[in-house]
């Protein structure tokens, strides 16, 4: 256990000032939505420190860096086209927390931004534990959790174009999205992002306290679908499409891609 004291602490430490920056610039620009985009590429930080620093099987180390970074720049880059394309306008979910942060408005930002930088960390435990596994061999459950977070990286990017195209439409403006996975879920990129730490969860079983990565899919899981995931995504859309998203509600399946309600 004592060969993931180096690369928690550096990461910690490189995250946190990360988005202390980040959080000097938002506060700047006034908009709040970039911690987003950070906190996504965060991970492919994380992923280049237990890189360099971790002292595990080479092999097991490659493959789950380079999924780490894969899944880091697949998310940030989806992000950045989101938020980066309309720096002047903050997004709903940052709008609503401005006012209801009112008293101390930027520091709560803060210590949010860097409860944001710790969740990095915290969830990146998995990669941690994997990286620092000596284990020549790879096994089986391994190879099953790889593929498993192959395939959830290309659900959540499937689901995440599928909605950026939609809205790329001006014929669209004000609907609901119900097209490809969006049909059989309101949510299938907040599904296949919780499978991705279930099967990030399942690949680090065979290493040594790979079991402490159970946190990581309860965490996301906690999120999802009671603070800032699900809730929040759901409030904002009635929101701004009222009846729309209540039809939508009572017809699609909120999480687990399924066939509709009559």
């Amino acid at each position: 256990m004592h060969d993931l004291i180096q690369p928690l602490v550096v990461s910690l430490a490189v995250i946190c000032s990360i988005m202390f920056f980040v959080w000097l610039w938002a506060t700047r620009i006034h908009n709040y939505s970039v911690v987003d985009v950070f906190w996504a590429f965060n991970f492919a930080v994380i992923a280049m420190i237990i890189y360099f620093l971790a002292d595990g099987n080479d092999t097991r180390k490659i493959v789950v860096c380079a999924l780490a970074l894969f899944w880091s720049f697949r998310l940030g880059f989806y992000l950045t086209s989101r938020v980066f394309s309309h720096l002047d306008v903050e997004e709903g979910r940052y709008k609503q927390l401005r006012k209801e942060w009112s008293d101390n408005l930027d520091l709560k930002f803060f210590f949010f931004f860097q409860s944001q930088a710790i969740s990095n960390v915290l969830l990146s435990l998995p990669y941690f534990i994997i990286a620092t596994n000596k284990n020549p061999e790879i096994s089986i459950i391994e190879y099953i959790g790889a593929g498993l977070w192959l395939i959830s990286i290309i659900g959540e990017g499937l689901s995440d174009w599928q909605l950026k195209q939609f809205k790329k439409d001006p014929s669209n403006k004000g609907k609901v999205c119900s097209a490809g996975l969006w049909n059989y879920s309101r949510h299938p990129n907040y599904f296949f992002q919780l499978m991705i730490w279930v099967s990030v969860f399942i690949f680090a079983l065979p290493s040594p306290y790979g079991w402490v990565a159970i946190i990581c899919p309860l965490s996301i899981g906690y999120l999802i679908f009671k603070v800032t995931g699900i809730p929040m995504t759901e409030e904002q859309s009635i929101r701004s499409k009222g009846e729309l998203y209540k039809d939508y509600q009572r017809t699609t399946s909120v999480f687990i891609p399924w066939f509709k309600k009559n």
